[in-house]
């Protein structure tokens, strides 16, 4: 309606001057429940002086309702995350306001999103100012530490782009999102349309926490969003840190995602006792979730589906496929017969496998950590015949090694190593245990490859598991979360919700 459009608050704004309601409560001077009667009371003010009516439907709580249910530019917020990765700074200067109405959650919703994708939000209402105000400007140059001639200012508004300017700062005016991307990406020379890695989880922001599973034993997990809960459990030799591109993608998604350090990594109780690491031991200390799983982390979720049903909503096991028991062969004798396998036969004996992988912890996960066109040497030691220096693979980051590294300082292999350690014994136990039922997602490597051919009998397993998802991608090798995130996300995304709709649980996707 005329009325209700931006051109008409503008006109009131423009004949109320300053201290009109609406700027007063972007300047934090007003709550939101305060402004809309002295709003509507300036909106019919004006009407009347230029001789119109109001409709009886208009509503000024209506509108700003309305707002806080905005749909987020999805292609703005990616460029942001690929700034942010190549270490520039990122900020938003929001004309917002305190939101005291029954409706407040849509402003939660955009702040909530605003401060996960952008190292700076300024609020108006806790600034004391607004855009285009020179002294909001200063005031978020000056926590960003910049000057104004190293930052670029993008807004549609054209009073705010000669604000910006006015202050020294290289600004851009959006007409079309597409070309203003353009125009950031000549002015950084950083690709921001072209890149499509997922935003990636920073451990320096992001909630951290720990459960007691029993005395004088911890789990450590990150914990990111708000919804059904969703675990993530790391394989060999991973961290929580390993699904980084997986936690904003599906806190985003509406999820609540947590995020563990298995027992005996990173942050968490390490015990030197090989049994402390049988799956008889394994509690995760949630009462019901959804669990995804990797590698180790693959086989712990599938057997939580079979030993502890009550306890799981449903599973997604990525690369690991369901190894059913057989209580007539013993599982080490199963794998001597695989030769694939020889390095679990190698880490067997204490000591001796975490002698050789932390010697030079940054060696170990340069050739541990590689994409699926790059090949290492497994030989009698794990790797005897691989360089001393190696490069490092376009999947591991300089900062993700550091990372690393930092986190196996802490405890060392000797955890890590222990859950390889219990093959007999986990074995004995789950022949003795009955199974239930789960529905189940599997991401497994490709089956008709050549090179992947020795799945293909692993994988007729996962074929007799009811209620079972399959997920499939190409040209992938083990480390799925960090080599194609955004396939994995896309996939994990996509089965959580169908998930969730036939179990009639509400999701609210951020974005």
């Amino acid at each position: 309606m005329l009325f209700c459009s931006r051109g008409f608050r503008m006109n009131v704004i423009a004949k109320l001057g300053s201290e009109n309601a609406l700027y007063r409560l972007e300047k934090g001077k007003v709550t939101l429940t305060q402004m809309i009667p002295e709003f509507e009371a300036e909106c019919q003010k004006v009407a009347a002086d230029q001789g119109l009516s109001l409709p009886a439907q208009f509503s000024a709580q209506k509108l700003f309702s309305d707002i806080g249910q905005a749909e987020f530019n999805k292609p703005v917020l990616d460029a942001a995350a690929v700034l942010r990765r190549h270490g520039i700074s990122t900020c938003v200067l929001a004309n917002i306001w305190v939101d005291d109405t029954d409706q407040r959650d849509g402003v939660a919703r955009i702040l909530s999103v605003l401060e996960s994708h952008f190292n700076l939000v300024v609020r108006s209402c806790y600034a004391g100012v607004r855009i285009p105000e020179l002294d909001i400007f200063t005031s978020a140059l000056e926590k960003l530490a910049l000057k104004p001639q190293e930052a670029v200012w993008l807004d549609v508004d054209e009073e705010s782009i000669k604000a910006a300017e006015g202050l020294g700062m290289t600004a851009v005016q959006v007409k079309d999102i597409t070309e203003a991307l353009k125009e950031i990406q000549k002015l950084t020379e950083i690709e921001v349309t072209g890149d499509l890695q997922p935003p990636s989880c920073d451990p320096e922001n992001v909630s951290h926490g720990y459960v007691n599973i029993k005395p004088g034993v911890r789990i450590h997990y990150v914990d990111l969003g708000d919804g059904p809960p969703v675990l993530l459990c790391h394989g060999f030799p991973e961290s929580w840190f390993s699904w980084r591109y997986q936690i904003p993608a599906l806190a985003n998604a509406g999820f609540r995602v947590l995020a563990l350090d298995m027992k005996g990594y990173g942050d968490s109780t390490a015990p030197p006792e090989i049994e402390e690491y049988s799956q008889e031991q394994i509690m995760l200390g949630i009462p019901q979730v959804i669990l995804v799983g990797h590698d180790w982390g693959g086989a712990l979720v599938w057997n939580m589906a079979q030993f502890h049903s009550e306890r799981v909503r449903a599973v997604a096991s990525l690369n690991t496929p369901l190894f059913p028991v057989d209580p007539k062969t013993n599982p080490m004798e199963k794998l001597k017969a695989v030769p694939i396998f020889d390095y679990q036969i190698y880490f067997q004996k204490p000591g001796v496998a975490e002698a050789e992988l932390e010697k030079n912890l940054e060696r170990t996960f340069k050739l541990m950590f590689i994409a699926s066109n790059e090949t290492v040497s497994f030989l009698s030691g794990l790797f005897v015949a691989s360089l001393d220096d190696p490069p490092r693979s376009a999947i591991l980051s300089e900062s993700a090694l550091e990372y690393y590294v930092q986190q196996f300082t802490k405890s060392g292999f000797r955890g890590p190593l222990n859950w390889y350690r219990n093959g007999e014994r986990n074995w004995r136990w789950m022949c003795s245990r009955p199974r239930g039922k789960a529905s189940v997602l599997t991401v497994l490597p490709p089956v008709l490859q050549p090179e992947r051919s020795r799945w293909s009998g692993l994988v007729c397993f996962c074929l007799k598991v009811p209620n079972l998802t399959r997920g499939h991608i190409e040209e992938c090798g083990h480390w799925t979360q960090t080599e194609r995130p955004a396939e994995l996300n896309k996939i994990l995304i996509s089965w959580l919700k169908e998930t969730h709709q036939k179990a009639s649980i509400p999701v609210h996707p951020k974005l």
